[in-house]
């Protein structure tokens, strides 16, 4: 097998191809990214570095061997502090591709939907399983873009396997987890509130009557824990979920309702600056 090189870094959060997507990289810890969202699955396989990663209003202090889930409607970020090298695996997942493997029968998208029903998106696989799954992600790693004879149906092989084994190692992950997640628990509370209530009036004075709390402590903890301001975070996740609808074809007019929106030509406008196309490439 050839040697795999290390990825260059993409910020791109778009997937070019249509089943899943591999890529290994290597920064120096100097590398940034914001906050962002993609209409895929990410499996994050860290390795090395002094790593932090923000999901949701939850943050993950990370060690190597940890996994990282995040869907369709995740805002996420890592945060890279200096010290040491920051290595990782990302694969991009296709939603398109997922449901073409679970024809088969298995569902292969429990570990992402316990992931989310919990609200928790990390887990620590044990030793044996997460050094299988690193030697799954090697292999991929030197198949990947490898134009030999045969190594394009390795590579499915090989994240099938992936695949498996990643729900296998959920199930097995340590419970030691709960020690390396900074959370608050009303935070919590209220972006549960928020994904639940996309179509109905949110406001900062409803969300602090709803669960009893000051409006102003309620800011201040909601832009410590998730870098954005409550408005903010509700215009996000309703032009995330506008987008989710789309992709499932349902009409623009409708998508914008749906998910709370009055304002047909504001919502046009979000849609753009958000994602830089218009809602109807999309439906």
């Amino acid at each position: 097998m050839a040697q795999a090189a290390r990825s260059a870094f993409t910020d791109r959060q778009t997937m070019i191809r249509p089943d899943f997507e591999f890529y290994h990289y290597i920064d120096d810890p100097l590398l940034e990214i914001d906050y962002h969202s993609h209409d895929f699955y990410e499996i994050f396989f860290f390795i090395s570095g002094n790593v932090s990663y923000e999901i949701e209003g939850k943050i993950y202090t990370l060690r190597p061997g940890d996994i990282l889930l995040t869907d369709t409607r995740d805002l996420h970020r890592p945060i890279v502090k200096p010290g040491r090298k920051y290595e990782r695996f990302v694969i991009w997942l296709q939603p398109d591709f997922i449901r073409s493997i679970e024809s088969e029968g298995d569902r292969v998208t429990d570990c992402f939907q316990d992931a989310d029903r919990k609200q928790y998106k990390l887990f620590r696989p044990g030793s044996e399983l997460s050094a299988y799954l690193r030697r799954l992600c090697e292999k991929l790693d030197g198949s990947y873009e490898n134009p030999a004879y045969g190594q394009r149906i390795l590579t499915q092989a090989y994240m099938l396997e992936l695949l498996v084994f990643l729900n296998m190692a959920y199930k097995d992950t340590s419970a030691d987890i709960q020690l390396d997640i900074t959370e608050n628990a009303k935070v919590n509370q209220v972006i549960a509130f928020i994904n639940q209530n996309l179509n109905e009036e949110l406001s900062l004075d409803l969300l602090a009557q709803q669960l009893h709390i000051s409006k102003f402590y309620l800011s201040n903890q909601f832009k410590q824990y998730t870098g954005f301001t409550i408005y903010q975070y509700i215009l996000k996740k309703r032009l995330i979920a506008a987008r989710q609808l789309l992709r499932q074809n349902e009409p623009v007019m409708s998508a914008c309702l749906a998910c709370g929106f009055n304002d047909y030509s504001n919502f046009l406008k979000a849609f753009k600056r958000e994602f830089g196309i218009l809602p109807s490439s999309l439906s």
